[in-house]
């Protein structure tokens, strides 16, 4: 499989699987990823019909590569995620990867794995870290397949497990938890969806906050807000260019040791760098 950082995930936006008319109009206003909700956007009766809908579409924009094409299956502990992932290992052409939400354990992201193995199927993973015990278990969790990309922070879930607000705040415990079982794995930390469509304001203000936090991206839930996101997410100008300075300066140093700008940089910072200059330019930005 394609190493893990082969693609920028910086935003990502839902289509409910009873609308396959949304999947080429999410397609068209070219997010990092777009997802096919077969859990949260559909009713308990109406699931054989989601699926039914929405898993011929990955065949029908096999060509577009420009878009990473996910599922979100129900809980793999359910019969109806059973059915789900069933499903899938059946296509000829699977989807770029699978969103699997109320993970708990790692011993459910190495089953799934294991069913996709053994139906040769290269399809990524990305896990959802939304209850209390799927955040004991984040680290591991993290650890749990090579096909995962990606933790995601369901907060809606875990603000209700916890009963506390579902604000910034309240959540950041939770939050960094997921960031921290993310880098230790090197994954993606992808944040919750801002549901005020009308305060972009606020969008950018929690973007911002949850960047500082270490999160890589954030889920969105209309097109309106995939430019604030990208924005926040994507290095500027100013960003990129610091890095490429830290970075030169550490591989010429003579000492291993340089100091920029009246800062030491040792190889952490110049790892960060890195990191930048990659998002950069998988963002098309450096």
């Amino acid at each position: 499989m394609a190493d893990r950082r082969e693609r920028t995930r910086r935003n990502f936006i839902f289509v409910p699987g009873l609308r396959p008319d949304r999947f080429p109009k999410a397609l068209a206003v070219a997010p990092d990823m777009v997802t096919v909700d077969l859990e949260d956007a559909v009713l308990p009766r109406d699931k054989g019909k989601a699926r039914e809908l929405t898993l011929p579409l990955f065949a029908a924009h096999a060509d577009d590569d420009a878009v990473e094409k996910v599922v979100r299956v129900n809980s793999p502990r359910s019969p109806d995620g059973l059915r789900d992932l069933l499903a899938i290992v059946e296509l000829a052409v699977p989807p770029d990867g699978i969103m699997l939400p109320k993970v708990e354990s790692a011993e459910e992201v190495r089953i799934v794995d294991q069913v996709l193995a053994a139906a040769a199927r290269p399809v990524a993973l990305h896990v959802i870290i939304e209850s209390n015990a799927g955040l004991d278990a984040a680290q591991s969790i993290g650890a749990a397949s090579p096909r995962l990309r990606s933790l995601l922070f369901g907060a809606v879930d875990m603000s209700a497990e916890l009963g506390c607000a579902l604000d910034f705040t309240s959540l950041h415990y939770p939050r960094s938890r997921v960031v921290h079982a993310a880098a230790r794995s090197g994954l993606d930390a992808i944040d919750v969806p801002y549901l005020d469509l009308e305060d972009l304001d606020g969008l950018r203000r929690e973007c911002e906050l949850v960047r500082a936090l270490g999160f890589t991206g954030k889920a969105a839930i209309h097109p309106t807000q995939l430019p604030v996101i990208n924005e926040v997410f994507t290095p500027s100008s100013a960003e990129i260019a610091q890095a490429r300075k830290i970075i030169e300066a550490f591989e010429n140093a003579p000492d291993g040791l340089p100091v920029v700008d009246g800062k030491l940089v040792e190889e952490p910072v110049a790892r960060r760098m890195r990191r930048v200059l990659a998002i950069a330019e998988a963002a098309g930005a450096a």
